[in-house]
């Protein structure tokens, strides 16, 4: 008998995750909550809230459940893995106590200034110091600065300011502004960081800790990385910006330090540890902890990766990552997101899409906002699909997403034509 595995999570990389899954050998029935169409045609998806604990209990003990699988960070902050941990479950992601390093800014700063964890310089401040922040800001006059909501922002809550208009601009709009919710009711104002962004992904029993891959996202909404900052317009790996060595030091100088430290406050990481860095002249810098995979990178690396991803989560909650071998392939591979025209503010929904079916077999399409409806598939959401391809070389991989991209329609389709083309640049340098 193989594991009756529940995926938590709707968007494309939950499809991906779900793909990756469905590959294992150990793999009984696998149940999608609440899935999405793509997701339908691999497991069998399940109408249940992320944030109803109970109800997801409940399926889980009525299923035999053997592993829950947690997505989206949201489930993460709130406690969902201590909570059915404490109900005798096996669930893959980290602790509430964990997920905190990217469940709050001010967490995950303070934890890292403590264990000497190289990331900016900051300082935070409640919502009723917002003007003594504006003041410190204006004594500095260094721009540009960054400000970030503490809380969970969907990847909306951070802002580059380049001059102190904006900055007044944007304290107000997380003053008053009802998108944030309670996200901002502390917020973090840190140095800039300047250099090349990447990101690394690590799987944690608690104990050892491993590396998956390395990618690089494009979060603005805009071609040349303007405009608003957005969930994941794009994302490519493995980067240029990564080599060998600077590996090892992204693991000598963060990843190690970051898995002891909760280790030794009684709070081992057990789960996907997304390492956010910019690579400066001083060496790799946190921007930001994830708890979980991100999206759209999950979409670019886990078609990378040549072991069993369920065995290795399952090892994962038992503290027997050491015995398991991580490979990945050879090959690039470049993720493009197809979104509605006015994501990340406001946009239409239910628009048709047609195309799928006529991308390669060697390509992958991921559905993120999509809906089934009448035979046919809507748009849903901000980010609607991901389109991913490979190649020997960055230069193929992307040539080869494009060419599927085109193959999509629906009407309002958005997309940036230069993910990846960063890498490009960072090789010819």
């Amino acid at each position: 008998m193989g594991l009756n595995v529940l995926l938590l999570g709707n968007g494309g990389r939950e499809h991906a995750m779900a793909w990756s899954i469905a590959k294992s050998d150990q793999l009984d029935t696998l149940f999608i909550a609440p899935g999405n169409p793509g997701t339908a045609e691999i497991g069998k998806n399940v109408d249940l809230s992320l944030d109803d604990f109970d109800g997801i209990l409940s399926f889980v003990e009525e299923e035999d459940i053997d592993l829950t699988v947690v997505g989206p960070e949201q489930p993460l902050v709130a406690g969902i893995t201590d909570f059915l941990e404490s109900e005798g479950h096996k669930v893959f992601g980290p602790s509430k106590y964990a997920a905190q390093l990217e469940g709050s800014k001010k967490f995950a700063n303070e934890f890292m200034s403590d264990n000497r964890i190289p990331t900016a310089d900051f300082e935070s401040y409640t919502r009723a110091q917002f003007d003594r922040a504006l003041a410190d800001i204006k004594a500095k006059d260094i721009y540009p600065v960054v400000l970030k909501a503490d809380g969970l922002a969907g990847g909306k809550g951070v802002f580059i300011c380049e001059t102190e208009e904006e900055v007044e601009k944007r304290l107000e709009e997380l003053k008053e502004s009802d998108r944030f919710g309670g996200a901002a009711d502390t917020l973090v104002v840190e140095e800039f960081l300047k250099g090349k962004e990447a990101s690394v992904f690590v799987i944690s029993d608690g104990k050892t800790a491993k590396i998956i891959h390395y990618a690089q996202d494009h979060k603005r909404i805009g071609e040349g990385d303007t405009g608003l900052n957005t969930g994941g317009m794009g994302a490519y790996a493995p980067t240029p910006v990564i080599g060998r060595r600077m590996l090892q030091r992204v693991e000598k100088e963060i990843i190690l330090p970051t898995i002891s430290a909760m280790l030794l406050d009684e709070h081992p990481y057990k789960g996907i540890l997304y390492c956010g860095l910019m690579i400066t002249t001083e060496g790799p810098k946190v921007v930001e902890f994830n708890c979980r995979l991100g999206d759209p990178e999950c979409q670019a690396i886990l078609p990378s990766l040549q072991s069993d991803f369920l065995d290795l989560m399952y090892a994962a909650t038992e503290e027997k990552l050491h015995l398991k071998e991580l490979k990945i392939d050879d090959q690039y591979r470049c993720c493009v997101v197809l979104a509605s025209d006015g994501y990340p503010v406001e946009y239409e929904k239910g628009k048709e899409i047609t195309g799928i079916k006529d991308v390669s077999d060697e390509a992958l399409v991921f559905h993120a906002g999509t809906k089934a409806e009448d035979g046919k598939i809507l748009t849903d959401g901000g980010r609607v699909l991901n389109v991913v391809a490979s190649g020997e070389t960055l230069q193929a991989a992307i040539k080869n997403t494009y060419k599927e991209v085109d193959k999509i329609s629906f009407s309002n389709k958005y997309y940036r034509s230069d993910i990846g083309a960063k890498g490009l640049a960072y090789i010819d340098e």
